[in-house]
């Protein structure tokens, strides 16, 4: 892949040598923001401000379903080269109810090309998940999320690799680590604090650049940034948290300075 220095604002190009980032469309380095119920102005500004640092949009939840501006609010990012994805429980829903045919049909049709496979509050049959991920393959771009939202289940990293290898031999195209938007579930402990050794064999099992981690929080961002550097993968982002995040990954914070700028 083409590497590029990322764009700096103009008047102060050039003002500080910043670390690489990868050029959109980017498969490392990946930004996936939430929208929790933007509308399209605030989308529209959000674009306006930073569409350079925000690969995939998911629209949280089951949320689509009740936003009466949909399709306007598709555009928006389609336009800025956003990509726009459901939330995963509709996912879940539509395979609980029996109608994933009438959800491919309905992403089709408002040109959604990424999809969500999750099973944060379902439990799909190991089966049943192996089909679905290569069903909507045939179609979309699919991201599996693996983990689950519940806080009160620590975790056993074996399982969480068993889940993202399995995804990626189904056909995969990303593992979404989950971290919930509160962040203080799944690679979380309650306080927030990140189980490392999950991250860590998270990583050996499917690879850098195969994960995005799920990171509510500043401090979980600024820890995976020092860690893994510019490139590693985020999910969970906050658009108000947007433009630091991207700081974060060039050093242009102090969480992180020291990290690209010794």
């Amino acid at each position: 892949m083409e590497r590029i220095q990322q764009p700096t604002a103009a008047g102060l190009e050039g003002l500080i040598p910043l670390p690489e980032r990868a050029e959109k469309p980017r498969l490392t380095g990946v930004t996936h923001v939430v929208d929790p119920g933007l509308t399209c102005v605030e989308a529209a500004g959000l674009m306006e401000l930073a569409s350079n640092h925000v690969d995939v949009v998911r629209l949280g939840w089951g949320s689509a379903i009740v936003t009466q501006a949909l399709e306007a609010k598709l555009a928006v990012y389609l336009e800025h080269d956003v990509a726009p994805m459901l939330g995963g429980t509709l996912t879940e829903l539509a395979w609980r109810h029996g109608r994933i045919e009438q959800l491919r049909d309905a992403l089709l049709r408002l040109g959604i090309a990424h999809v969500e496979v999750s099973e944060g509050t379902l439990d799909l049959p190991v089966g049943d998940k192996r089909r679905l991920i290569q069903s909507l393959g045939r179609d979309f771009t699919v991201f599996v999320e693996v983990g689950s939202k519940d806080g009160r289940l620590a975790p056993a990293s074996e399982l969480w690799v068993r889940q993202a290898s399995e995804a990626l031999d189904a056909g995969a195209h990303a593992i979404v680590c989950e971290g919930r938007v509160s962040g203080d579930a799944g690679l979380y402990w309650p306080d927030g604090s990140i189980r490392d050794e999950l991250v860590e064999a998270l990583v050996g099992a499917a690879g850098l650049e195969r994960l995005i981690f799920e990171a509510p929080r500043r401090s979980q961002q600024a820890w995976l940034v020092r860690h893994f550097g510019s490139d590693v993968g985020l999910g969970n982002i906050l658009p108000h948290d947007l433009i630091g995040v991207e700081s974060l990954r060039l050093g242009l914070r102090s969480d992180t300075l020291t990290r690209f700028h010794a």
